[in-house]
């Protein structure tokens, strides 16, 4: 079989500012299989290719920075994270090298996210004309999602706290829909996630 083509390069986006509401402690510091949450998101991104890998850290800068210690990433601090989530990718956005062609953003509490996917939402694009690539999984439309640079103008006009989703929403037709047979991956936002995902993991 030939090789499959060359991928072009790709940023990331890796949305680690979140207030961890519903957990009641910083959530992607906690060990999950012997490595922080978001040290497991952000190898995933790696591990896929993904390069610069921008991680967007709010108020707890100095634990996300510390977990991902030796990794190939940047930080960018989003100095209003209340603001809600779209504060958060706007600030990545904006960090983003001049001339990058497409991103992906991705969330530091989604720990298990095989790197495949990343790598087929990137495959999605290449000759479609389309400007977005999200996964759907069995439980529906998720996330990382891939962004053109076409798009990137739409992504810094966001506010709130409903992340990109609008953009996605607006025009079916500029969307390539990648489908897995599989579940969405876990994210942790409650201790019952949390629990969840440590018994599947087995003792720390």
């Amino acid at each position: 079989m030939p090789p499959p083509p060359e991928l072009p390069p790709t940023a990331g986006i890796l949305l680690a500012a979140g207030l961890s509401r519903r957990m009641g402690q910083p959530k992607l510091l906690l060990p999950l299989g012997g490595r922080p949450v978001v040290r497991h998101a952000a190898e995933s991104l790696v591990a896929a290719g993904i390069s610069p890998l921008l991680v967007v850290v709010g108020g707890q800068r100095a634990g996300v920075e510390s977990a991902l210690a030796g990794l190939p990433v940047a930080f960018v601090v989003n100095p209003n994270p209340e603001a809600g989530q779209a504060s958060s990718l706007v600030a990545g956005v904006k960090a983003l090298p001049a001339g990058t062609a497409s991103v992906i953003v991705a969330l530091g509490d989604q720990p298990h996210l095989p790197p495949e996917i990343v790598r087929d939402l990137r495959y999605a694009l290449g000759g479609t004309g389309r400007v977005i690539a999200v996964p759907r999984y069995h439980d529906g439309l998720g996330n990382p999602v891939l962004f053109r640079s076409e798009v990137f103008a739409e992504l810094l006009a966001l506010c709130g706290d409903r992340g990109a989703r609008s953009v996605v929403e607006r025009d079916p037709s500029r969307v390539a829909v990648v489908t897995f047979d599989r579940p969405m991956p876990d994210d942790v936002d409650t201790p019952e996630d949390y629990a969840r995902l440590r018994r599947h993991e087995g003792p720390v």
